[in-house]
This record gives structure tokens, C-alpha cells and sequence, in this order.
């Protein structure tokens, strides 16, 4: 096989060595070397003008990236400070398999054990949705009962779903950067890695949207709002829409349902009314009182319109293939 010298020479690729090439089916070969087997690289942060903040972010960055192995460097003839310790630490309790594995007073080794092998990246939009939803309803519920210790709960997930969504990034870079990856982590070509990005994304942000309504739960005087029983529960039948859609999004994404997408489109209108209505309809109150209840109405919409985004990407996912409302030439 002939190959541009320059890719080549960039790769490592010598006559005579071997390369893995892949067809995905629709028109393109992939050539790699074989050295894009595999996902074993090494990233050496030097701390040296970098404060414990932008330390910690860049073993973040160097995670998404896919590094097998992030060593923490002070440099010659120096020891790392106390707040750059505390920055490896505080970055190993955010992510998912990661773990200190070697420590010296000028360098901390850290590794990460996640196989892209371990996981899909459909279950781990799946999971990231059903954390999400739980944040929510766990909030509301706190809210209509009065309860801390439910808000608390949900804001204690957060943790979690950040993680989840911290390792699809790494499985997107890993997959977009190694093609023979992506089959491992449930997909038969790259395309839609981009759009599970923005998915991934917006379930972050909907995860956010509901550690604010726990807050506003901590916030609140009686941990509830100063609302009658039948607001209460308007606002619970508002959530419980909220959640429909949000997981038909997901699910239409990753099942490639065109009917599903549109689903979600028709029936966020019909929530958007409901909002509606249920601020029309609130009683004289004082404004602090009004601000809360508009916040968590407002947390709820934008919950909804991340789930009509992510229901747009599955249409273009599902439009990519044939089926009976499509055919492709």
C-alpha cells in the first residue's frame, strides 16, 4: 500500500510495518498505524506557573483526552506545594477510575483503569438522563414536602452525574481519535460523535438545572414554597412532562427514532403553556416568594428545551440511515 509520505513520517510508518485499516460501510477506509490500537499515552502537567486551579482543570483536560497516565511535575530540584497535592486529590474524587498510583515529593503519578471496552456511550447517555431525572424529582419532592434532607440528596448527585458526563467526553475524544474504538463503545462509525457530545452536554446542564431547585430548597423558608396544594401539584404534573420528554429524547437518540424526535417537538408547546398558565394563575404574594416559585418554573422550561435539542440531534442521527420515512442513494 502506497501512503502519503507525509502522514507517514508523521505516524511513524516505515515500509514494511504493519497498519490496521477499517471500512465503515458508507464510502470511507480508515488507515491507522498500529500504534492507534491501543489507548496507552502519557501526559506529564508541569505545575511551574500554574496555580491549584488551573492545575486540577488540566487533569481534567488530560482525562477527556484520553491519557492512560497524568504525572503531576514540579520540576528539577523542586517539591510540589501542599495546594497542588490538594489539587491531584480533589481531581481524582471528580473522576471515574481514577487513582493515585505513585507519589515522590517532586511528582504524583496517576492512572486511570476505564477501559473504553467497559462501557457504551447509549448506556452512559441512558444513565446521565435517569441521574438527571432523579436530581429533579427528588428536588420537587422536597419542595412539596418540606424536606432538606431530600434536596440534599439531590444536590449530593451532582457529583455523580458530572462524572458520568466527564467520562462519555472521554470516551467521545478516545473514539474520535482512535476509529477503532468507536465499535468498542457501541457505535459502527464516528458520525455520531458530535452530536453525542451536545447530548451529553445538555444532560450536564439539565443536571444542573435541578441542583438549582434543591438550592432553592435549602434557601426557602420551611424548605418549601409559600404555595396552595393545588399549585404544589400543577408543578408536579409540570415535572412529570418535563421528565417525559427528556428521557424520550434520549431514547430517540439512541435508538435512531425519528418518531420519537418529533414526539418530544409536539409535545413541548403543551408544556410551555403549562408554564404559562401556572404563573397566570399564582395569587398576590410577596416578591421574594414569587421569584422562587418563578425559578424553579424556570429551571423546568429550560430542562424542557434542553430535551427539544437533544430531540433535534436525534432527528439528524435517525434521518442518517434508511428507514420508512427516509431513503438514502
Amino acid at each position: 500500500m502506497t501512503l502519503p509520505a507525509e502522514w507517514a513520517q508523521a505516524n511513524g510508518v516505515e515500509k514494511g510495518n504493519e497498519v490496521s485499516i477499517r471500512m465503515s460501510g458508507k464510502g470511507t477506509l480508515t488507515v491507522m498505524p498500529e500504534s492507534a490500537r491501543t489507548e496507552e499515552s502519557e501526559a506529564v502537567i508541569h505545575t511551574e506557573g500554574l496555580d491549584a486551579g488551573a492545575t486540577e482543570r488540566a487533569i481534567v483536560a488530560q482525562y477527556v483526552l484520553g491519557r492512560r497516565v497524568i504525572y503531576v511535575d514540579a520540576g528539577e530540584n523542586t517539591t510540589l506545594g501542599s495546594d497542588h497535592i490538594n489539587a491531584v486529590y480533589n481531581a481524582e474524587t471528580q473522576l471515574m477510575g481514577l487513582g493515585v498510583i505513585e507519589e515522590a515529593p517532586e511528582r504524583i503519578a496517576i492512572r486511570c483503569s476505564v477501559d473504553a471496552e467497559d462501557f457504551t456511550l447509549d448506556n452512559l447517555l441512558e444513565r446521565l438522563e435517569r441521574t438527571g431525572s432523579t436530581m429533579r424529582n427528588e428536588a420537587i419532592k422536597a419542595l412539596a414536602h418540606g424536606n432538606p434532607d431530600l434536596a440534599q440528596r439531590a444536590l449530593n448527585r451532582e457529583r455523580q452525574a458530572n462524572k458520568i458526563f466527564v467520562l462519555l467526553l472521554r470516551l467521545i475524544f478516545t473514539a474520535y481519535r482512535n476509529p477503532n474504538l468507536a465499535r468498542a463503545v457501541g457505535l459502527s462509525d464516528g458520525f455520531p460523535l458530535i452530536g453525542y457530545r451536545a447530548i451529553a452536554k445538555n444532560l450536564e446542564l439539565t443536571a444542573d438545572n435541578a441542583e438549582d431547585i434543591a438550592g432553592i430548597v435549602m434557601d426557602a423558608e420551611d424548605h418549601s414554597l409559600n404555595v396552595d396544594e393545588t399549585t404544589m401539584r400543577r408543578i408536579r404534573e409540570f415535572t412529570d412532562g418535563v421528565d417525559e420528554i427528556c428521557e424520550l429524547a434520549v431514547k430517540a437518540a439512541v435508538q435512531r427514532d425519528y418518531d420519537l424526535s418529533n414526539r418530544v417537538r409536539t409535545t413541548f408547546p403543551e408544556l410551555d403553556e403549562r408554564e404559562k398558565a401556572i404563573l397566570h394563575d399564582l395569587p398576590e404574594m410577596a416578591n421574594e416568594d414569587l421569584l422562587q416559585v418563578r425559578e424553579v418554573l424556570v429551571s423546568l422550561q429550560q430542562t424542557a428545551q434542553y430535551a427539544v435539542r437533544n430531540a433535534e440531534i436525534a432527528s439528524n442521527l435517525a434521518l442518517n440511515e434508511p428507514s420508512e420515512h427516509v431513503t438514502i442513494r
